[in-house]
C-alpha cells in the first residue's frame, strides 16, 4: 500500500477547486454517475499518494485531468467491465454533482467520445488547443478539427443547421 504523501488539509483546498472537473470528465468517460464518482475519489486518492509538488493551480488541475483521464480510460478496458451487461440508469445524465442543470452540455454529453472531451476541455473548462493537445495526447490540428467537427454536429443536434 503506498503511503499518503499529503495530508486531509493539504487536499481538501486542492479538492475543492477541482473535483467537479475531475467528476465531469470521469463522467464523459465512464458516463455512468456511480462510476464517475468512483474514479474521481480515485484520483484524489492517487493525488494524495503523488509526490507532486505543483507550480500552480493551473499545473495542479492539468495533473488531476490527465490522472483522471488515464484512470478511466484504464477502468474501460478493464476486462470485468467489458462482461457488464449494464442497465439504464435513472439519472445516467446528471452529470453536475450539484443542482444545476445544462441542456448544452447534456448535447455535448451525446456526441461522440472523440468530440466530447475536445468541446468540454474548451468551452467548459477553458483551455486552448495547444493545452487540450497535451492533456489529451493529440495533434493539435486534430483538436482543431474535433473542436470544429463537433461544433458542426452540436449545431445540428440542437436543430440549427450546418455552416455547409
Amino acid at each position: 500500500m503506498n503511503t499518503l504523501q499529503r495530508t486531509g488539509k493539504e487536499i481538501t483546498p486542492i479538492y475543492h477547486r477541482h473535483v467537479d472537473t475531475v467528476y465531469k470528465v470521469c463522467y464523459m468517460l465512464l458516463r455512468k454517475t456511480h462510476d464517475a464518482e468512483e474514479a474521481t475519489q480515485t484520483v484524489f486518492l492517487k493525488l494524495m499518494q503523488s509526490e507532486t509538488r505543483f507550480r500552480d493551480t493551473e499545473h495542479e488541475k492539468a495533473w488531476l485531468i490527465v490522472t483522471a483521464k488515464n484512470h478511466c480510460k484504464n477502468m474501460l478496458g478493464h476486462w470485468w467491465r467489458r462482461l457488464l451487461v449494464t442497465m439504464e440508469e435513472v439519472d445516467q445524465r446528471k452529470l453536475s454533482r450539484n443542482d444545476q442543470h445544462d441542456e448544452t452540455l447534456e448535447e455535448v454529453l451525446s456526441l461522440p467520445e472523440k468530440y466530447r472531451m475536445p468541446l468540454y476541455l474548451f468551452y467548459y473548462e477553458g483551455y486552448a488547443t495547444k493545452e487540450i493537445a497535451k492533456l489529451l495526447s493529440i495533434k493539435e490540428a486534430t483538436v482543431r478539427t474535433r473542436l470544429h467537427m463537433g461544433r458542426k454536429l452540436l449545431k445540428l443536434q440542437i436543430g440549427g443547421e450546418s455552416d455547409e
